[in-house]
Parts: structure tokens; C-alpha cells; sequence
């Protein structure tokens, strides 16, 4: 369904058929590449894209850099901070839809950020990502409250069976 939403153009036609959901039935329908075209032009207008915002925290710049990308590839809007206070003291902390987190960063941790947003009543579903070996952290952390806990370095395919089961809790 790229290119088929509103604000996006199609610089050129892809090749080959285009898939569309049947908003009945939840199934997909193939659509030449003139008829998609045409088919998302008359039905832009009444088209809403809500992406769903995901919050990195983790004091790793080369994570920062790159989870964002992975995140959008994967269809959600995603934000980086370099740590718990300047995520904190953003706007996006009501808007936030999952936080990733790192566990250990200089000054406030991980989960010293999970506590402080459960102090403020903001109930947002964490997945902490961690590059220690030490196995005993994760059912800690599953026992309060998180989500997920995976450790460093981990497949996109763990990454978005979290993203899709913290989602679900929102």
C-alpha cells in the first residue's frame, strides 16, 4: 500500500499489482497498476493515516539513528531521545504509543524512567532493550510491567512481535 495514501505521490508507477485491504472483509484486492492510481486518487480525501508514535530512549547514537528507521519501515512514527530526562521533558511523552528503552544509561536508568511515568499516571507500554548478558534482569522487569525485554542484538522480528503486542495494550 505504499504511495497509496494521502500526502504521498507516486513519482512514477511501480511495477506490477497493488494491493488494497477490502475494509469489509480485511482482505487484500489487486488492483492493475492504472487502477490502483486511480483507485487511491478518488479515495484520498475520505483516507486517514494515524501512525502510531514510538519513543527510543537509549544513550547509543548509532541506535538513535537507526531504530527510528526500522520503526518507520515497520509503519509507525517514531521519535529518539538520548535519554530519560529529555524524553521527559519533550512533548511527546502523552503521545507516546510504546516507549523503547534502554536499561542502563548515565544518570536516570530505565527503569528509574518506568517508576517516574507510573508516578505521573502515564501509563505507557515499555519494551527494554539491553546489551548485558545477564539473564535474570528480564523477568524483573516483566514483573513490573514491562512489555518486552530484549537483549542487544536482537531480530527485527522479535522487535515488531513486541511493537504489535505493546501496541495492542494501548
Amino acid at each position: 500500500m505504499v504511495n497509496a495514501l494521502p500526502g504521498l505521490v507516486w513519482k512514477e508507477f511501480p511495477d506490477g499489482p497493488i494491493d488494497f485491504p477490502n475494509q469489509r472483509q480485511c482482505e487484500y484486492t489487486s488492483f492493475s497498476v492504472p487502477e490502483a492510481w486511480l483507485w487511491a486518487r478518488a479515495h484520498e480525501k475520505s483516507m486517514t493515516v494515524t501512525r502510531s508514535l514510538v519513543s527510543v530512549v537509549d544513550d547509543d547514537e548509532s541506535v538513535r539513528e537507526s531504530l527510528p528507521d526500522l520503526l518507520k519501515e515497520f509503519g509507525f512514527a517514531a521519535r529518539a531521545f538520548s535519554s530519560p530526562e529529555e524524553f521527559l521533558a519533550s512533548d511527546c511523552v502523552g503521545q507516546t504509543k510504546c516507549l523503547i528503552l534502554d536499561i542502563a544509561m548515565p544518570g536516570m536508568s530505565g527503569p528509574d524512567l518506568q517508576r517516574e511515568l507510573k508516578l505521573r499516571r502515564q501509563e505507557i507500554p515499555i519494551i527494554f532493550i539491553t546489551a548485558s548478558t545477564d539473564q535474570t534482569v528480564r523477568p524483573r522487569l516483566l514483573e513490573q510491567g514491562a512489555v518486552d525485554c530484549l537483549f542487544k542484538p536482537f531480530s527485527d522480528t522479535a522487535l515488531l512481535a513486541a511493537l504489535n503486542a505493546a501496541i495492542q495494550l494501548r
